[in-house]
């Protein structure tokens, strides 16, 4: 009766590392996929100012409004997006 509760626990607990080991081998996947066609977009890097980005790439086809705070803004360009924290890039995302 004293392994009954660590059994228990383990048969509970089994399905939450299941999932969590599945979502870091699709992520390793998609990281690991070569790039070509849009995946190898030329895109803003981390740290850059909006000006910057402006410069390199031009006028965003879409402005979105800043949330949150800080204020989090998105810049909608023609095969990805970019994400900015007050005037410098955190991440830019290649749209599929």
């Amino acid at each position: 009766m004293k392994l009954f509760p660590p059994f228990l626990l383990a048969v509970v607990l089994m399905p939450v590392f299941s999932t969590v080991q599945g979502e870091v081998l699709l992520l390793d996947a998609i990281n690991n996929t070569p790039l070509s066609g849009p995946e190898s977009v030329a895109k803003p890097s981390r740290g850059q100012s909006m000006n910057r980005v402006r410069e390199q790439f031009g006028e965003p086809t879409t402005v979105y409004p800043w949330v949150g705070d800080p204020p989090i803004t998105r810049w909608a360009y023609d095969g990805f997006t970019v994400y900015f924290e007050e005037q410098h890039v955190i991440n830019s995302v290649i749209e599929r």
